[in-house]
């Protein structure tokens, strides 16, 4: 419930306005990216073995916004517990390793902060990492990761959407189709806020404050969600999780490349 309150939340961090005017290439290669990320990703996971729904979560955290896409994928295919831990904690480790390691490629593929913006709003996970190697190298690259990332976010309602509809039936608790199960209300919720974001009914001011509430409570959940979890259920698909996670980020990384060249 607490992961579910805190994708309800991050909504109120996407200003759709601002998307608009950042022009139709930006969205085409948001677009591009997710689904090219989020298929190259569950492709690996499946040829490393890994079952269909822990594939699932690995892409849709890959491709769209770590953590929160996991925790917001998860109720809606009816995921296992372990397979949601097993994608948290690789996604969370990966999440550094980008951070830190995204600023050393500036150089080498000589780019400028907007472009190495761009390529960090495409390929980090959470919006405090985007910020963390962003600005950093300077303020346009953050603000330009920030939007690009915000473009990736406003995703996630979509790819939820899909999701439910596409696993209504596979479900044993859900042996017909409902309209919650169709339509989940922090996804709901989410469109709404981004919506009241959009509008100025909520400022920055209030919008960062409610980005932290959303953060935190991740962490929480995060920290009980082991609770609930057989480490030795999750040994058994650790290093191909691991292995499948970091060949996903690779793999993200050399999309967004290509699509900043294109584009």
């Amino acid at each position: 419930e607490l992961l579910e309150v805190a994708v309800f939340l991050l909504g109120a961090s996407v200003d759709l306005a601002a998307l608009v005017r950042a022009g139709p290439a930006l969205a085409a290669g948001v677009l591009l990216l997710v689904a090219l990320g989020l298929t190259a990703a569950y492709g690996i996971a499946r040829a490393l073995g890994l079952p269909h729904t822990l594939a699932l979560l690995v892409g849709c955290g890959n491709a769209i916004c770590g953590n929160s896409a996991i925790a917001a994928v998860a109720p809606a295919i009816g995921a296992p517990r372990e397979h949601v831990a097993s994608a948290i904690a690789f996604t969370a480790v990966l999440g550094v390793v980008a951070v830190i390691g995204l600023p050393l490629l500036i150089v080498p593929l000589g780019y400028s902060e907007r472009q190495f913006g761009v390529l960090v709003g495409l390929t980090v996970y959470a919006v405090p990492q985007v910020l963390a190697a962003a600005l950093p190298v300077g303020v346009v690259a953050g603000q330009m990761a920030t939007l690009v990332k915000l473009a990736r976010v406003l995703l996630l309602g979509p790819v939820v959407l899909v999701a439910a509809l596409t696993h209504a039936g596979r479900r044993a608790d859900a042996p017909k189709l409902r309209w919650t199960q169709v339509v989940p209300w922090f996804v709901v919720g989410f469109a709404l806020l981004a919506a009241a974001r959009t509008m100025d009914w909520i400022d920055d001011d209030a919008a960062a404050t409610v980005r932290t509430v959303s953060h935190q409570l991740t962490l929480l959940a995060m920290a009980a969600l082991g609770l609930a979890v057989d480490l030795r259920t999750m040994r058994h698909v650790g290093p191909r999780v691991a292995a499948t996670a970091a060949a996903s980020l690779a793999a993200l990384i050399v999309i967004a490349i290509l699509l900043i060249r294109v584009l």
